[in-house]
């Protein structure tokens, strides 16, 4: 068996691992890179025919894992894509908002570039479209939990709960040559006591192990201290007249926060605010959330059987249209923006920027991982002007970062879910992390496991 590192080495975007075997071609995750420095490799070929690979098995609905696959599709994959029916329904939302959003962001930059005088033609095309989205659709194919799902006869996968958003998973694969060895492909591993989904799945025993490192040399905030930094930031900005901009993941990250919004008003600890969630993509997770609520921890659950909504209040807006969408921005008084993308790489979030990153009296309040090379980076760096939509504004904004709410474990969660193996696995490949806080947590492994940490390069290859 062999296992090709396609991505998500020492880096944090990209996620694509292939494994070969004597009858089975198949890719863990089919990720797009985000970071700047490393969206070329989308463009490039594919390092095997994708005709060629019997199946894609995914760990979540994140476009770091799952992004690429129009474009595998397009490029010939028609094999079965196998994932918990949360990530299947969550994926389809978000691979159409991906097509959608690449088509207009080329066209936009299509449309500066000739303002510019720039000459064609236009390298300014989508990675896929719309429609290339659609046709993935019809190749999913969904597996609970727990249940053992045989790929081929020397081939078997299981998922299990990974805690990091709805239907999120580690894959637990048992691979029989000669003999037979278990992998663990970690995906994103969440974190412990978290509101709305259940703890990360500890294991007891594999060969082998893929695991995240997003996190991997830091402790983040508690939920406590985190729900608290939020009332702060929403009641001073309430008193200095300004919005609250949240750039937001609209899959997990938006709905936690309604979900700690709506505890606060019920209990009347902030300022009762119109909050809008300014993201279709949002709105339509949201309704996969609704749907699957055997998929809550049991603290949600009770909330639910109480009558009470984790996702809603009354004075929730939602607004798809662009009209709808621009219509805030007229809006007198403070209020709470929520819009996508998360690390401001596209979408609305860029334009209530361009609104409110000037006015002193507003907040930019990021509350997930912010990837090199990303808009949202530079500003949670303090980078004092920034590109936006292709003109340079002053940062006069309040700046505030939460990593209370991230949906990563971090070190000490981490090193937790390490200590559930009774037998630390031979070896520990590290991945999905920035390249120095992968060689930290590299070290710290050493010092306290008896195990082979492999740092692995792109494109490496592993014969186990």
């Amino acid at each position: 068996m062999k296992v090709k590192f396609l991505g998500a080495t020492k880096n944090v975007t990209g996620s694509r691992f292939l494994v070969e075997t004597e009858n089975r071609r198949i890719l863990v995750d089919c990720g797009l890179f985000q970071e700047r420095e490393f969206r070329s490799r989308n463009w490039e070929d594919f390092p095997v025919p994708p005709s060629s690979i019997d199946f894609v098995i995914l760990t979540h609905a994140h476009l770091d894992h799952t992004g690429y696959l129009p474009k595998l599709v397009k490029e010939g994959f028609k094999g079965k894509i196998i994932c918990t029916h949360p990530t299947s329904e969550i994926s389809k939302i978000a691979l159409l908002d991906a097509g959608k959003l690449q088509e207009e962001d080329a066209e936009f930059k299509r449309r500066r570039h000739e303002r510019e005088g720039r000459k064609g033609p236009y390298p300014e095309i989508p990675l896929y479209t719309v429609e290339d989205a659609k046709k993935v659709f019809p190749l999913f194919q969904s597996v609970p939990y727990h249940q053992e799902f045989e790929i081929s006869p020397d081939i078997k996968i299981t998922f299990h709960d990974a805690g990091h958003i709805l239907g999120s998973s580690m894959i637990e694969m048992k691979v029989k040559e000669k003999v037979e060895k278990t992998f663990i492909f970690s995906g994103d591993i969440g974190r412990w006591e978290k509101p709305i989904l259940c703890d990360p799945t500890l294991f007891e025993r594999a060969d082998y192990i893929l695991m995240e490192t997003t996190y991997g040399d830091r402790i983040h905030e508690s939920q406590k201290d985190a729900s608290e930094k939020l009332k702060e930031v929403i009641i001073e900005t309430n008193k200095a007249g300004g919005n609250i901009v949240i750039p937001t993941f609209a899959i997990e990250r938006a709905q936690e926060i309604l979900f700690y919004l709506s505890e606060f008003l019920r209990k009347d600890e902030i300022p009762h605010l119109i909050v809008f969630v300014d993201s279709p993509m949002a709105i339509d997770v949201t309704e996969v959330f609704k749907r699957h609520p055997e998929y809550f921890d049991e603290e949600t659950k009770n909330l639910i059987k109480k009558g009470e909504s984790p996702f809603s209040f009354a004075l929730l807006k939602t607004t798809r249209s662009v009209h709808e969408s621009k219509a805030i921005n007229y809006i007198r008084g403070t209020s709470i923006i929520m819009a996508g993308s998360g690390m401001c790489t596209g979408g609305r979030i860029k334009h209530h920027l361009v609104t409110n990153i000037e006015r002193e009296e507003s907040t930019i309040l990021f509350v997930g991982y912010q990837a090199r090379g990303t808009l949202g980076r530079e500003i949670v760096e303090g980078k004092e002007r920034v590109r936006i939509l292709g003109n340079y504004y002053d940062v006069k904004a309040r700046i505030e970062k939460i990593n209370g709410f991230s949906a990563h474990a971090d070190k000490n969660e981490l090193l937790r879910w390490l200590a559930g193996f009774k037998k630390i696995p031979e070896k520990i490949f590290l991945i999905h992390g920035e390249e120095e806080v992968i060689e930290k947590f590299s070290s710290t492994l050493k010092e306290k496991f008896k195990s082979d940490v492999v740092i692995p390069e792109y494109l490496a290859e592993f014969t186990f």
